[in-house]
């Protein structure tokens, strides 16, 4: 019965240490600020046409990870101030990704759809002193 047990375990190994399917997401903090003259982080040139639509003037890019996402497995990212971001791929489909967006001390939560040529700019924190937190979220980047 025992040696059963062990051959039967020995055979469902292989199965339970298989990697989980992930996707490459790159995830940014951006800091943006009604204070001072208009400027933007060189690193943020991609983003330029995005930002320069919002009320915010100068942009800096605080963070930057790229993450294989697994399914349903959440990801927590520091934010200043110590505050959690916590993203969750929740689906995917073959030019798209739907992902929460988390930050429990403010008790907020958003769903992002995001296509592979998109790159998202989401508020994450109030404004405060005239800056608040941003991520920006770019699937396979």
């Amino acid at each position: 019965m025992r040696t059963l047990a062990l051959l039967l375990a020995l055979c469902l190994a292989p199965a339970a240490l298989a990697a989980e399917p992930t996707i490459p997401v790159r995830v940014r903090i951006l800091k943006g600020s009604r204070q001072g003259p208009p400027a933007l982080d060189p690193r943020l040139a991609d983003l330029a046409g995005q930002l320069g639509k919002t009320a915010y003037q100068r942009w800096e890019q605080v963070a930057e990870e790229t993450r294989a996402m697994a399914f349903k497995r959440q990801a927590d990212l520091a934010l200043p101030g110590g505050e959690t971001l916590q993203l969750v791929l929740e689906a995917a489909h073959e030019e798209t990704v739907t992902i929460q967006v988390k930050v429990p001390a403010r008790k907020t939560q958003s769903r992002i759809t995001i296509s592979k040529t998109q790159r998202i700019v989401h508020q994450v924190t109030d404004e405060r002193g005239g800056e608040a937190l941003f991520v920006s979220i770019r699937p396979w980047p």
